[in-house]
Protein backbone atom coordinates (compact mmCIF):
# COMPACT_ATOMS: atom_id res chain seq x y z
CA UNK A 1 0.00 0.00 0.00
CA UNK A 2 2.58 2.28 1.03
CA UNK A 3 4.12 1.98 -2.29
CA UNK A 4 1.40 2.78 -4.27
CA UNK A 5 0.86 5.82 -2.10
CA UNK A 6 4.94 6.71 -3.31
CA UNK A 7 4.08 5.94 -6.89
CA UNK A 8 1.12 8.16 -7.39
CA UNK A 9 3.48 10.76 -5.25
CA UNK A 10 6.46 10.66 -7.33
CA UNK A 11 4.57 10.64 -10.25
CA UNK A 12 3.29 14.21 -9.55
CA UNK A 13 5.96 16.45 -8.55
CA UNK A 14 9.14 18.10 -9.53
CA UNK A 15 11.08 16.47 -6.94
CA UNK A 16 10.18 13.35 -6.61
CA UNK A 17 13.71 12.89 -4.59
CA UNK A 18 12.35 15.04 -2.12
CA UNK A 19 8.96 13.42 -1.81
CA UNK A 20 8.32 10.85 1.38
CA UNK A 21 5.80 8.53 2.55
CA UNK A 22 5.70 7.27 5.74
CA UNK A 23 3.85 4.66 7.19
CA UNK A 24 1.74 4.67 11.04
CA UNK A 25 -0.41 2.36 12.36
CA UNK A 26 -2.88 3.53 14.99
CA UNK A 27 -5.65 1.06 16.42
CA UNK A 28 -7.23 -0.48 13.64
CA UNK A 29 -6.32 2.22 10.84
CA UNK A 30 -3.36 2.74 8.48
CA UNK A 31 -1.90 6.51 7.82
CA UNK A 32 0.00 7.72 5.21
CA UNK A 33 1.75 11.34 5.68
CA UNK A 34 3.22 12.21 2.58
CA UNK A 35 5.47 15.12 2.76
CA UNK A 36 6.98 16.71 -0.28
CA UNK A 37 8.76 20.06 -1.26
CA UNK A 38 6.93 23.20 -0.39
CA UNK A 39 7.63 23.71 -4.71
CA UNK A 40 5.29 20.66 -5.34
CA UNK A 41 2.39 20.80 -2.61
CA UNK A 42 0.07 22.40 -5.13
CA UNK A 43 0.55 20.01 -7.86
CA UNK A 44 -0.09 17.05 -5.11
CA UNK A 45 -3.16 18.81 -3.78
CA UNK A 46 -4.93 19.90 -6.80
CA UNK A 47 -7.27 22.90 -7.45
CA UNK A 48 -10.03 22.59 -4.66
CA UNK A 49 -8.37 19.20 -3.54
CA UNK A 50 -9.05 17.44 -6.39
CA UNK A 51 -5.94 15.88 -7.03
CA UNK A 52 -5.22 14.71 -3.01
CA UNK A 53 -9.15 13.53 -3.14
CA UNK A 54 -8.34 11.29 -6.20
CA UNK A 55 -5.19 9.52 -4.48
CA UNK A 56 -7.18 9.07 -1.24
CA UNK A 57 -10.04 7.52 -3.43
CA UNK A 58 -7.67 4.94 -4.90
CA UNK A 59 -5.76 4.49 -1.41
CA UNK A 60 -8.84 3.59 0.00
CA UNK A 61 -10.22 1.35 -3.07
CA UNK A 62 -6.57 -0.69 -2.70
CA UNK A 63 -7.45 -0.72 0.97
CA UNK A 64 -10.60 -1.92 0.47
CA UNK A 65 -10.16 -5.64 -0.58
CA UNK A 66 -8.08 -5.85 2.15
CA UNK A 67 -10.38 -4.86 5.17
CA UNK A 68 -8.12 -2.13 6.35
CA UNK A 69 -8.48 1.67 6.50
CA UNK A 70 -6.21 4.19 5.53
CA UNK A 71 -5.93 7.84 5.51
CA UNK A 72 -3.57 10.00 3.76
CA UNK A 73 -2.55 12.90 5.12
CA UNK A 74 -0.36 15.29 3.04
CA UNK A 75 2.22 17.74 5.06
CA UNK A 76 4.08 20.88 4.24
Amino acid sequence: MKELVELLVKSLVKYPDQACVTERIEKDTLIYEVTVAQEDMGKVIGKQGRIAKAIRTVTKAAATKDNLRVIVEIIG
